[in-house]
């Protein structure tokens, strides 16, 4: 501990001579070549599989380099994510889903870190149907089963989804004669990008903001009785000494929001495409096909 004070104090002393000399905080920025004196260095941690946080990760890499940062990315578990802010591993991860999803992260963790800002306000569990199908709610299904061959196509089984079909959406809905299908989310968007082709009814469990809803015509069934769960909001985390470490990028994710049609778009270039993980060009061309919106996200108030 005193080793770190020291430390903590020879820094301060330095950090004031700089000041002295340079003679305002705009030489330092300068020095750093980032905006307000900001940190250059800048590691966003990333959910592994979680398509809205790679996307809007990979997003905001390219727009602070562009303005001078150092960003670095890496993926993990949520779990080594959270822990990874707590101890400075990470400076912010930007897929926090609450107020349900990551509740207990959040009570776990939640002394130990700031949140920046929401993004997202429509993050949801759904079941979908193609678009065209005559049916709009849930509570029509059970009676209607046979339009789309008794079943429901699902993603992973040990995916929270999965449990809360099984556990409150098919036993509240009357659904138990329909077959529900799980093996992947690959295999669940390559039936639904079959149906789609083929002009076949077809029921998939699916969730906001995902890709899917930009690539195929497909619509959300109502959920009347709520047995999927209200509608979360997607934030941004960061280190409890973010906004001073990177108060310029504080004010960027305060005021940054993204709505559904602009992510899926997002989602939609970056994930349904060849299977690659070089997703810079591809952002950088979606960024160019946008770039008013881009712009305008850190453009001065």
């Amino acid at each position: 501990m005193k080793k770190k004070l020291v430390s903590f104090i020879a820094l301060a002393a330095a950090s004031a001579l700089a000041l002295t000399a340079c003679g305002s905080g705009d030489a330092g920025s300068e020095a750093s070549g980032t905006p307000g004196g900001d940190k250059k260095e800048l590691t966003i941690g990333v959910f592994a599989g979680w398509d809205e946080g790679i996307a809007v990760s990979n997003l905001w890499k390219s727009i602070l380099d562009k303005e001078g940062y150092d960003v670095t990315l890496t993926t993990a578990d949520a779990a080594p994510v959270f822990t990874g802010i707590t101890t400075g591993d990470f400076d912010m991860t930007m897929d926090v889903w609450l107020p349900d999803t990551h509740k207990t992260y959040l009570e776990k963790y939640g002394d130990k870190m700031q949140e920046l800002g929401t993004w997202n306000e429509n993050a949801k569990l759904t079941v979908a149907v193609n678009k065209d199908a005559d049916i709009t709610s849930l509570d029509e299904l059970a009676s209607k089963a046979d339009m789309f061959d008794n079943r429901i196509v699902g993603i992973d089984p040990g995916a929270g989804l999965t449990a809360a079909m099984k556990d409150r959406v098919i036993p509240e809905y009357g659904l138990d004669k329909m077959e529900f299908v799980t093996s992947s989310t690959t295999a669940m968007l390559t039936q639904l990008k079959k149906a789609t082709t083929d002009g076949d009814n077809i029921a998939v469990t699916l969730w906001r903001p995902h890709w899917a809803y930009d690539a195929f015509p497909i619509k959300d069934l109502e959920d009347p009785k709520g047995a999927l769960g209200a509608a979360e909001h997607i934030s941004t985390y960061g280190s409890l000494t973010f906004k001073d470490d990177f108060p310029t990028v504080a004010g960027w994710m305060k005021d940054f929001k993204m709505d559904d049609e602009k992510l899926f778009s997002l989602e939609n270039a970056m994930f349904n495409q060849d299977e690659t993980q070089d997703y810079g060009p591809i952002v950088e061309k979606w960024i160019g096909e946008n770039q008013e919106w881009v712009d305008s996200l850190t453009a001065k108030k």
